[in-house]
């Protein structure tokens, strides 16, 4: 198994809201004891873990603050953040593969629906200027 595999918290295999949702399990909060601790909805905080979308800058603050992880870790993997799991949690290299492959489905259905908006806003600008 490649070290990447292993480390479901690294920049190439986890995402924001797979640290986000690490780190407050480890902190022992609930999705709606953070998200009141935050300030916000809880339907935000499920689209920040469910990586829907991300925080901005102030809140991300709070976040590193409230789950003692540092902003960077929380972004990209990299920082003072949570440790890998255990050894004893490892998955077979198979399901490692499978993992690591829905994890690129994921990242190019995002890429994909973000040309699709940018596409779609051109449109409506053509539209627009065409009447």
């Amino acid at each position: 198994m490649t070290d990447a595999a292993l480390d479901w918290y690294g920049p190439d295999t986890a995402t924001f809201g797979d640290r986000l949702a690490a780190a407050r399990d480890a902190s022992s909060m609930t999705q709606q004891q953070l998200a009141k601790r935050l300030g916000i909805k809880l339907a935000t905080l499920k689209a920040w873990e469910g990586d829907l979308s991300e925080p901005r800058a102030n809140r991300l603050s709070m976040l590193a603050g409230l789950l003692n992880v540092s902003i960077t870790w929380l972004i990209n993997g990299e920082g003072e953040g949570l440790d890998s799991p255990e050894a004893t949690h490892q998955i077979s290299q198979e399901m490692s593969d499978l993992l690591l492959e829905i994890r690129t489905l994921k990242s190019t259905l995002k890429e994909s629906a973000d040309r699709l908006g940018r596409v779609e806003k051109q449109l409506r600008h053509k539209l627009k200027d065409a009447v």
